[in-house]
């Protein structure tokens, strides 16, 4: 299942290359990065941890906050 809201992230650095999954989606974790929403007008950015996976076999990359993954 994936993480509650404002949990701690469980995924980290250390799990780059691992498998990771969100409860429905599974795939291999690539990066995690700071990011800011560029559609916000600047004073209204907020950076935000961000958690890069790409399927296992191949696909489309998603991402999501890492406090909702789970190593798999």
């Amino acid at each position: 299942a994936p993480s509650a809201p404002g949990r701690q992230p469980v995924v980290t650095a250390e799990h780059i290359g691992k498998t990771v999954t969100d409860g429905q989606r599974t795939g291999i974790l690539m990066d995690l990065i700071t990011w800011e929403n560029p559609d916000l007008p600047p004073a209204h950015r907020r950076s935000q941890l961000m958690a890069y996976v790409r399927p296992e076999g191949g696909g489309t990359e998603w991402d999501a906050p890492p406090s909702t993954l789970d190593p798999a």
